[in-house]
């Protein structure tokens, strides 16, 4: 079994503490997550991310196909890292971890994803051809919102 990993790391002006509030409150998903997508939340009453939380999402991978996704929240430490895995939804394996390190003037947040594409060969051509791109852009699109948002930042490395 291959497991595709990225890394993302990107710099925001802000405090630890508001990177975590807007990271931590799932509906702000929707902000940082490309239109095209048509990011749904399905759960209801999600004000404070717990360990142990469900999420339910729709979202469109690829144009006229939607699917539901279904995330549980596997670690939570305050202030430093939230963890999110896939338990239904598009991959056959998904771990996404979300790091918050204290740095001069502002907060370094590191994205390490794990994923795994299903249907075997298939999967692995898809992912060659078409899903790795639009994981990128994913983060290129968040990068670019997070900038607009809280100020300029950078985006110091882009995956492993």
């Amino acid at each position: 079994m291959k497991l595709h990993s990225k890394r993302f790391q990107q710099f925001l002006p802000i405090s630890v503490e508001e990177a975590w509030s807007f990271f931590s409150k799932p509906q702000n998903l929707n902000e940082i997550t490309p239109d095209d997508m048509n990011f749904e939340i399905l759960t209801q009453d999600i004000s404070k991310m717990y360990q142990g939380m469900i999420i339910q999402y729709n979202v469109s991978p690829f144009p006229m196909v939607k699917m539901g996704w279904v995330t549980e929240i596997t670690h939570v430490d305050e202030n430093r890292i939230f963890v999110d895995e896939q338990r239904f939804g598009p991959y056959s394996f998904w771990h996404h971890q979300h790091i918050f390190e204290e740095a001069e003037d502002g907060v370094l947040m590191t994205d390490i994803l794990n994923y795994k594409p299903p249907f075997g060969i298939v999967g692995k051509l898809m992912n060659h051809l078409v899903i790795d791109k639009k994981v990128n852009a994913i983060f290129e699109y968040r990068t670019k919102t997070l900038q607009n948002k809280f100020g300029e930042s950078m985006l110091l490395a882009k995956q492993a």
